[in-house]
C-alpha cells in the first residue's frame, strides 16, 4: 500500500544508502499530517526542510514550532504573484510582508514556490525583478539546485512521475534526460527498488526528495479521500498542461 506512514518509513530506510539526499515537503494543507513525519523523520535521524504557506490550510505557529524543535527546517512556499494577481510590487512587499510574519515564529532563510496550477503566474518569476537574497534568504529549492547534478523526484499528483500532470513542479530541461537514463518512477517500491540495486543510475546523482504530506497517512478513509480527489485534480491539470502545449 503506497503513500502510508509505513511506506514513507521503508523510504526512509532505503534512503540510508544513498548518501547526498535532501528530504523537502511543500505543506500545501493539513500541518497535522507534516507533523507526523517529522516525528517519524526524526526519530530515524534524519533532518527535512518544511516549506509552510501562509494562508490557513496550511499556517499553524505551534505545529511549526514543533517541527523546528525537532531538528528540522522551516522555509516559505511563497505565492504571492497568484495572490497578487500578476502585480509584481505588491507581490513583493506581500513576500516581505509573510516573511517577517514567519519569522516572528521560527528562523526562516529558505523559500521555495507553490505551483498554483490553475494560476496564470509563476510566482518564481518575482526574482526577474528582485533579489530574494537581500532579504536573508539563502536558498530557493528550484532556482538554486543544480539540477545538472540532482535527480529532482517529487510526489506531486500523488505519483512519482507526476511531471505528466504537473503545470510547475518539475525539471523540464532535465526530465527526457532522466527517463532516458530509467530514471523515472511511478510508486515509491520503484524508487525502493531502485536504492537497493547498487548499480542503478540513481545512485550517480545526487537526491532531492519532495514530498507533500498530507498525501501520507494510514490507510482508512481519509486516504481512500485523498486518492480519489487527487486522481481528480489530475485530470484536470493534465487538462491546463494539455492546453498550455
Amino acid at each position: 500500500m503506497d503513500f502510508t506512514l509505513k511506506k514513507y518509513s521503508e523510504l526512509l530506510e532505503t534512503l540510508r544508502q544513498h548518501q547526498q539526499c535532501t528530504l523537502r515537503h511543500d505543506v500545501d494543507l493539513y500541518p497535522d499530517r507534516s507533523l507526523r513525519l517529522a516525528q517519524i523523520e526524526a526519530h530515524m535521524g534524519f533532518h527535512a526542510t518544511y516549506y509552510f504557506r501562509t494562508v490557513p490550510e496550511s499556517y499553524d505557529e505551534n505545529i511549526i514550532q514543533q517541527i523546528v524543535s525537532l531538528g528540522h527546517r522551516a522555509g516559505y512556499h511563497y505565492e504571492c504573484l497568484t495572490t497578487c494577481h500578476g502585480d509584481m510590487e505588491a507581490a513583493y512587499k506581500d513576500f516581505c510582508n509573510n516573511l517577517e510574519k514567519l519569522r516572528k515564529v521560527v528562523p526562516i532563510d529558505a523559500a521555495c514556490a507553490h505551483g498554483s496550477p490553475r494560476s496564470p503566474y509563476d510566482s518564481q518569476d518575482l526574482w526577474k525583478r528582485y533579489s530574494y537574497r537581500e532579504l536573508g534568504i539563502t536558498h530557493e529549492s528550484m532556482i538554486d539546485t543544480d539540477f545538472s547534478q540532482t535527480l529532482y523526484l517529487t510526489d506531486t499528483g500523488r505519483r512519482w512521475d507526476g511531471w505528466r500532470v504537473s503545470v510547475r513542479d518539475k525539471v523540464p530541461q532535465y526530465q527526457e534526460e532522466w527517463i532516458a537514463k530509467g530514471l523515472a518512477f511511478h510508486s515509491t517500491d520503484d524508487i525502493i527498488r531502485a536504492l537497493n540495486n547498487p548499480q542503478h543510475p540513481i545512485h550517480q546523482y545526487k537526491l532531492l526528495v519532495n514530498t507533500h504530506p498530507q498525501r501520507w497517512m494510514p490507510f482508512g478513509i481519509r486516504w481512500i479521500y485523498e486518492a480519489v480527489g487527487q486522481n481528480l485534480k489530475n485530470i484536470v491539470k493534465r487538462i491546463i498542461v494539455c492546453s498550455k502545449s
